[in-house]
C-alpha cells in the first residue's frame, strides 16, 4: 500500500537551496541600500482584520472582491485575512504605536503577501514583496526620494533594463472632477466596454483606465485625461517631483494611464517596468497616499512608497545576466580517526570565528570520498586531518579550485591563505570542474 505524498499548494512555491543564493544577495543589497538613506525595519503579522483591507485598497478592487484569502475566526467569529498588501498593515501598526509622535518614519519591512489569483510565472498566490513607507513628510522630495533610492537598487543589482513611468492622480478635489467627466465618457460609449468596465462605470470609473483588455485600449486611450483635472497645488507638487528627478538624472516617461490597482493613492503614481518579464513588466511600484492615515481611523498625515516584486526581481537577476556572489563554502574539512575528528571540531570553531565559511565533513567514509564530497560542495579549499596532523596540531590545505601544492601549516595560517586567494578564485565560483582525485 501506497500512501501520497503532499505537495506545496498550487501557487505557493518553495524556494531550494539552488536559487538561495540570489534570494540572499537581492535582500542584502536592497536593505544596505534603504539603510544608506535612513529607513528602519519594522515587521507585521501576516494576518489581519478583514475591515484593514477592505477600507484602505477599496470594496470595488479585484483584490478584495475576488483574491483575498479571508476566513472566520473560530474562536471569536472574527473575519481574518492573509494580508494581500503590506502598506495597510504598515499603516496601522504607525496609528497603532503612536510612530509618528516621534516625528516623521522612514520604514521598511519584507514578507510574503497572498493573493487567490489563476498563479503564473510572475504571478503567484504566495508572493514576497520589500515593501518601503515614507509617513510624515508632504512635500515632492520624499515622492523623488524613494525614486532616486530604486533607481540605485537597481545599478546596485547590476540591472540595466528598468525603466520609470510617472504620473499624478491629483487631489480629491481633482479626481472627483475628473470621475464625472470619465463617468459620461464611458457613458456614450457603454456599448463597447465589457463586463468588468460596466461593474466599475458606477462605483470606480477611473479602474476602467486600468483594464488590460486589449478591446478597450483605443477607448482609454481616448478617455478624458486626469492631469487636465489638476488644481494648482497637484501641479506644483508633480512639477517639482520631475524637476529633481531630472537633477539626479533619472529618466522617466510621463503615463497618464498609470492610475495603479489600490484605492488609497492621490498625487505621484509610479511604476519600474522592464520588456524581459514578458507580461508581467512591472518590478516596483508606489506612490503617494496622504489620505489613508484618516481612512483607517487616524489623524490626517502625508504618506508615500513603493514596494517591490521579489520574485520578478530575483526573474530580471537571471534575465538580465546580473552578477550574483559566490556563495559557496571556503573551506570544507575531511577528516579520518577519532583524534583527527576531535581536532577538527575544534579547528572549525576557530576558523569560523576569524570569518570562514566552514563545513565540516559528517557522516564518516575515506579519504576518497570526503574529497569527492568537498568537490561537490563548491568549497576553494579542503581541510585534510588524519592522526598525524592531530598529533601535530596543525592542518593540511588542499585547493580544489585551482593550482597550489597541498601544504601543511599552523591552523591561524590558514584564513591568510585562503583570503590571499580570494579576489582571483572567489569570482569564479563553481564555474570550473570539480577536482578529479
Amino acid at each position: 500500500m501506497t500512501t501520497n505524498t503532499i505537495q506545496a499548494v498550487r501557487g505557493m512555491n518553495d524556494v531550494l537551496p539552488e536559487a538561495g543564493a540570489a534570494w540572499d544577495h537581492l535582500e542584502s543589497t536592497v536593505f544596505d541600500c534603504l539603510r544608506r538613506y535612513g529607513y528602519r525595519p519594522i515587521r507585521m503579522p501576516l494576518v489581519e482584520r478583514t475591515e484593514l483591507f477592505v477600507r484602505s485598497i477599496g470594496e470595488v478592487t479585484d483584490i478584495v472582491e475576488k483574491e483575498m484569502y479571508t476566513f472566520t475566526d473560530r474562536l471569536n467569529g472574527d473575519s481574518l485575512t492573509l494580508r494581500p498588501e503590506g502598506t495597510a498593515s504598515c499603516v496601522r501598526a504607525v496609528l497603532e504605536h503612536n510612530l509618528l509622535y516621534a516625528g516623521p518614519q522612514r520604514l521598511y519591512y519584507s514578507g510574503p503577501m497572498f493573493r487567490h489569483e489563476r498563479p503564473q510565472k510572475g504571478r503567484y498566490r504566495q508572493f514576497h514583496q520589500i515593501g518601503v513607507e515614507a509617513l510624515g513628510f508632504a512635500g515632492p522630495d520624499i515622492d523623488a526620494e524613494l525614486i532616486v533610492m530604486c533607481a540605485r537598487i537597481w545599478a546596485a543589482l547590476g540591472l540595466t533594463e528598468v525603466s520609470l513611468e510617472l504620473n499624478t492622480l491629483g487631489d480629491l478635489e481633482a479626481r472627483l472632477r475628473h470621475r464625472s467627466r470619465l463617468i459620461d465618457y464611458l457613458q456614450r460609449h457603454r456599448s463597447d466596454l465589457d463586463d468588468d468596465a460596466h461593474r466599475r462605470l458606477a462605483s470606480n470609473p477611473l479602474r476602467v483606465l486600468d483594464s488590460k483588455n486589449p478591446a478597450l485600449q483605443g477607448l482609454i486611450e481616448a478617455a478624458p485625461r486626469l492631469t487636465d483635472d489638476l488644481d494648482d497645488a497637484a501641479r506644483t507638487h508633480f512639477d517639482a517631483v520631475q524637476a529633481i528627478l531630472r537633477d539626479a538624472g533619472i529618466a522617466f516617461r510621463i503615463n497618464p494611464r498609470l492610475v495603479r490597482g489600490l484605492d488609497y493613492y492621490n498625487r505621484t503614481v509610479f511604476e519600474w517596468i522592464t520588456g524581459k518579464l514578458g507580461a508581467q513588466s512591472a518590478v516596483c511600484a508606489g506612490g503617494r497616499y496622504d489620505g489613508l492615515m484618516t481612512q483607517l481611523g487616524g489623524k490626517s498625515a502625508p504618506a508615500c512608497g513603493f514596494a517591490l516584486g521579489v520574485e520578478r526581481l530575483i526573474d530580471l537577476l537571471e534575465a538580465d545576466g546580473a552578477h550574483v556572489p559566490h556563495r559557496a563554502p571556503d573551506l570544507y574539512v575531511v577528516h579520518q580517526g577519532d583524534g583527527a575528528e576531535r581536532w577538527a571540531w575544534r579547528i572549525c570553531e576557530r576558523l569560523r570565528d576569524q570569518g570562514l565559511r566552514v563545513v565540516l565533513h559528517c557522516g564518516g567514509g575515506n579519504f576518497k570520498t570526503q574529497l569527492r564530497k568537498a568537490d561537490a560542495s563548491g568549497a576553494r579549499f579542503a581541510l585534510v586531518l588524519g592522526e598525524d596532523e592531530a598529533a601535530a596540531g596543525k592542518v593540511s590545505l588542499k585547493a580544489l579550485r585551482h593550482a597550489m601544492q597541498q601544504v601543511l601549516v599552523d591552523v591561524d595560517e590558514v584564513p591568510g591563505l585562503v583570503n590571499a586567494h580570494h579576489g582571483r578564485i572567489g569570482a569564479m565560483g563553481n564555474t570550473l570542474r570539480p577536482h578529479e582525485e
